[in-house]
């Protein structure tokens, strides 16, 4: 009771003198403080989306179109070649003064000069971009027309582009000819038939095309008008979501630490220099601050999956799971020696530095508090059965203290396992790599959490690696988040000479809060 009275904003009782209010300014201010900070977040989301959609263009470029269009026509210059004079004509301003109208006109006809030119830039770039011949043409041997096309995509791409500048550029999925895709299934079940089976698949195939085929074409084509790409939302849901095998193994993949360099051996100051290193990769992502991937660095690549990089879990269901995203989470869920702890990330909206990190990821390596009941082989459940998990989860975790911690972990900006075991790199041993990869891949089946996006891992001795949930994104993304936040550890952050974090700890550290369980016999392993 004493927790949910602390909770309470306010309270009021009626006593002899009147209605007496009793206000927790402290809550009050924590409600007020999210509250402009989700409000402040929405308007820099859009901003930043604003920007990239203009891109090569800047908002102050507005400016300088109406601007010119301005000192053109005040010097008896016409850029419009008589649109300006249309629309002092067509418009209706015959309210306003003469000269203001035709101040108006030319600041319309700039802003609507400023918007040809970027859609003028933008569709240029996607029809350069269906140009498919260069990735054919030997290294050293570039003919004259990928030249030319060279030369018009780097005039046209601009500079210094943010991570969605190119979004609206990049061409749609085109859908190959109905007899082409057959063409190259059957080249490609050819060497697993015999003879006999191979002919009978051939006839399947003929009779496909000139029947259900033509229609399942048309459908293709259908949604490939309003659909950039027609496949994305099909291959996540029949590729990924619907299996219902475990996706430990199965779907899950790794990434894995340098195997001959590590900066400190002190597994809290690694855990915390990374995290800071990943949180601050998050706020690029955010401001769309890192430039998006390119072939060649000249042909760009869609950047839709780095939305879900973060605060992303997928979620169970009976016939098919779904992916969730949350748009902001100040915190992070870190499992240690059988226990779950809730650890922010945050004070007052500024990312704590990796020293005072380290303070926190300490104080739960040195918790000797047991692990509920149940609790230290709980995420055993994320690798089991998707369907027996999904029953699970709607049976015993939609309410009270198990709702609450679950609730916790999946709106986590990610999920970190702080592990007992060591691996490293030992030449006099065969199996040792096998060994770091298998327990990047799968741990001991409890002690990642395979539904988040991805399970940041340190190992006792400083050594750190990923397990990463696939549905979500493909693996470059999460190469690159690893290729900058690798170097900012160990170049940027550094340590000290004995192996902690640098900075200053200020004493109004935010506390580590233990997850709390209650859990029945049937989820007890």
């Amino acid at each position: 009771m004493a927790e949910a009275h602390q909770a309470v904003a306010f309270s009021f009782q009626i006593t002899h003198n009147g209605l007496e209010v009793d206000f927790d300014h402290e809550v009050l201010s924590s409600i007020w403080h999210s509250g402009t900070h989700s409000i402040i977040k929405h308007c820099q989301r859009h901003w930043h989306d604003l920007v990239a959609g203009l891109y090569p263009l800047q908002p102050y470029t507005l400016a300088l179109f109406i601007f010119a269009s301005l000192i053109l026509k005040n010097v008896g210059l016409d850029p419009s070649f008589g649109l300006i004079a249309f629309i002092d004509h067509h418009v209706p301003l015959e309210y306003l003064a003469p000269s203001l109208a035709l101040y108006l006109s030319c600041v319309l006809y700039g802003f609507l000069a400023w918007i040809g030119l970027i859609l003028f830039i933008r569709y240029s770039l996607k029809i350069l971009f269906l140009y498919k011949a260069w990735m054919y043409e030997p290294r050293g041997k570039i003919s004259v027309t990928t030249r030319i096309w060279m030369a018009l995509v780097q005039l046209l791409k601009g500079h210094n582009p943010r991570l969605c500048s190119y979004q609206g550029s990049l061409p749609n999925l085109p859908v190959p000819k109905l007899e082409d895709t057959l063409r190259r299934f059957l080249l490609t079940v050819r060497p697993i038939l015999n003879d006999e089976q191979y002919s009978e698949l051939e006839k399947l195939a003929a009779e496909f095309q000139q029947g259900v085929g033509k229609r399942m074409q048309r459908y293709l084509r259908l949604k490939s008008w309003w659909a950039t790409n027609y496949v994305t939302d099909w291959w996540e849901e029949y590729v990924y979501l619907r299996g219902r095998i475990p996706v430990m193994v199965n779907s899950n993949f790794y990434v894995m630490d340098a195997i001959h360099a590590k900066p400190t051996h002190i597994q809290a100051a690694r855990a915390a220099n990374c995290v800071h290193s990943i949180l601050k990769f998050r706020a690029c992502l955010e401001r769309q601050e890192c430039p998006p991937l390119q072939l060649q660095n000249l042909v760009p690549l869609c950047s839709a999956q780095y939305e879900r990089v973060f605060n992303t879990t997928r979620i169970p269901g009976l016939e098919t799971d779904h992916s969730r995203h949350w748009h902001d989470s100040s915190h992070i869920v870190v499992y240690h020696r059988g226990k779950f702890f809730k650890l922010p990330c945050y004070r007052k909206r500024q990312l704590l530095n990796p020293a005072e990190l380290e303070v926190l990821f300490n104080r739960i390596l040195d918790d000797e508090s047991e692990p509920y009941v149940g609790e230290k082989h709980l995420a055993a459940l994320t690798a089991a059965e998707r369907t027996s998990w999904a029953q699970a989860r709607q049976t015993y975790f939609h309410k009270g203290v198990n709702k609450n911690s679950l609730d916790t972990i999946e709106k986590a900006a990610f999920f970190v396992a702080l592990d007992e075991e060591e691996y490293c790199y030992n030449p006099a041993d065969s199996n040792c790599m096998d060994e770091w990869a298998s327990n990047m891949l799968h741990g001991n089946c409890h002690n990642r959490w395979f539904d988040k996006s991805f399970t940041f891992v340190v190992m006792k001795n400083g050594h750190i690696g990923l397990n990463v949930e696939h549905s979500w994104a493909d693996a470059p993304v999460m190469a690159h988040l690893w290729e900058i936040m690798i170097p900012y550890d160990s170049i940027e952050l550094r340590y000290t000479s004995e192996g902690h974090c640098i900075g200053d700890i200020k004493t109004d550290l935010p506390g580590v809060m233990r997850l709390k369980w209650d859990l029945p016999n049937a989820v007890r392993f």
